[in-house]
């Protein structure tokens, strides 16, 4: 999917909310999760902690948080040429660490890429996702992507977590599927598969196919950013009303599937402090945001321009603000 970073999600969010015991089966799968260094040094809060002995405790934890979250269909660290990224989302976690912002950018937003020298990328004007590609894919393609948002926002990110969403559909099988209202009806470009307006149960397969689309939606790729927000919030949902967080079997099955396609940057933490520290934050405290832009025709190629109010969403984002910019700005939040 580009539905892909919803399994970062489902672990820092969705085993959160759960018993002690939860904790010690998260703490259990802490070292299995692929850790790297991610984050450009500029685009970091703070400095990297790789040693476990010196790691910030959840105690020690406050708000405002910002997560870069990209979901991507390559193979981790493949070096195929035009790899790109196929999601980009800033998760912001508020000062009181109990409500949290899905942030989608536009993967066709007309940037200026910082060079990179690793790769011999000189920089310039570009879509937003051709970071990654630029940056080499992988680590160095994160740190890339972190750096260009860093130079476009001004934000400066606590963590970072890259999915493969090939294994992810078992994810949402695990928890017995997700119930999604279908709100225009959509055919499928990829399976012919026919999405009639209603609320449905949907298995993973289904899921993951309907989060993808964008052709023939009125919004278009707007459609499939918000679509994909609220397949996130669907899955967080089933998860707790299917008891996930006190069912230690199918728990240890969802942490293997996410484990396994999940590489992790959270700084200065343990991924078992992380998940407990974000434990107050339940299905209905997440909110869609989207970055006020428009398409536009560039020399026979379609990109994204920014509106004069993502100023403001901007400044919002650096200060910790959503929760107040999203308030006065109800026509950029996505009903999810």
């Amino acid at each position: 999917m580009r539905f892909a970073v919803a399994s970062c999600l489902a672990l820092l969010l969705l085993v959160a909310g759960g018993l002690v015991a939860v904790r010690v089966l998260v703490e259990r799968y802490d070292s299995s999760v692929a850790r790297e260094a991610l984050l450009d040094p500029d685009a970091r809060q703070g400095e990297y902690v790789a040693d476990p002995v010196t790691r910030l405790r959840a105690a020690s934890l406050t708000g405002p948080l910002n997560y870069l979250l990209i979901g991507s269909d390559a193979r981790w660290g493949s070096p195929e040429a035009g790899q790109r990224s196929d999601t980009i989302i800033i998760l912001q976690i508020d000062r009181e660490l109990d409500r949290a912002f899905l942030v989608s950018i536009p993967r066709d937003l007309l940037v200026e890429l910082p060079g990179y020298a690793k790769t011999g990328f000189t920089g310039g004007s570009d879509k937003i996702n051709a970071a990654f590609s630029a940056g080499g894919g992988g680590a160095d393609g994160v740190a890339l992507l972190s750096k260009a948002l860093y130079a476009l926002i001004g934000v400066k990110f606590d963590g970072a977590a890259v999915v493969q969403f090939s294994g992810f559909r078992k994810v949402i099988d695990i928890v017995g599927g997700v119930e999604i209202c279908v709100d225009e009806p959509v055919r499928s470009i990829h399976t012919q598969k026919f999405f009639p307006v209603g609320c449905t149960r949907m298995n993973g397969a289904d899921a993951l196919d309907y989060s993808r689309q964008r052709y023939d939606l009125p919004n278009g790729d707007y459609d499939r950013q918000r679509h994909q927000q609220q397949l996130l919030k669907a899955l967080f949902r089933q998860a707790g009303t299917a008891g996930i967080a006190t069912n230690p079997f199918k728990l240890d099955q969802v942490i293997r599937q996410v484990g396994s396609n999940l590489t992790v940057d959270t700084g200065g933490m343990a991924l078992a402090d992380l998940v407990f520290a974000l434990r107050r934050i339940g299905p209905g405290d997440l909110t869609g945001v989207r970055v006020p832009s428009y398409a536009e025709d560039i020399d026979d190629t379609s990109y994204v321009l920014l509106e004069a109010e993502a100023t403001g969403l901007f400044t919002a984002i650096r200060t910790g603000e959503l929760s107040s910019w999203a308030a006065a700005h109800p026509t950029w939040v996505n009903p999810i």
